[in-house]
């Protein structure tokens, strides 16, 4: 099975890693964070900004490969601080109401200054 990377310029890059990857009816989006993509710079310093604009940079990915929130089967989410537990829940319930995607949530586990939550997705299509 081919897989196809994902590229768009509406969510963050690096060299390190694509974006998303298609393979089938599979696409699997990076863990991405707060930044965005229009300044480069994270979108506010409260958990419930950082997951905003990750969740954001997330559909973006997904949008590039043909895929919506309403496609996303998988979610993980690394915290870097547990007492922002509550607020992710909050900003997130925005986005997935129940019955949401299944998901875990675990304790980010590299020091990126002013990071406080990183996002990964798996969406699958027809």
């Amino acid at each position: 099975m081919p897989r196809e990377v994902l590229c768009t310029p509406d969510a963050p890059s690096s060299p390190l890693y694509s974006q998303g990857v298609r393979a089938g009816g599979h696409l699997h989006v990076s863990g991405l964070v707060g930044i965005d993509p229009s300044t480069g710079e994270l979108a506010g310093a409260g958990i419930q900004d950082q997951t905003r604009q990750a969740l954001r940079n997330c559909r973006a990915v997904l949008g590039a490969g043909g895929a919506t929130l309403d496609d996303v089967v998988e979610v993980g989410v690394l915290l870097t601080r547990s007492e922002d537990f509550a607020g992710l829940n909050e900003e997130y319930a925005r986005w997935f109401p129940p019955p949401g995607p299944a998901r875990y949530v675990a304790r980010l586990g590299v020091d990126l200054p002013g990071v406080l939550v990183s996002i990964r997705m798996t969406a699958v299509t027809a």
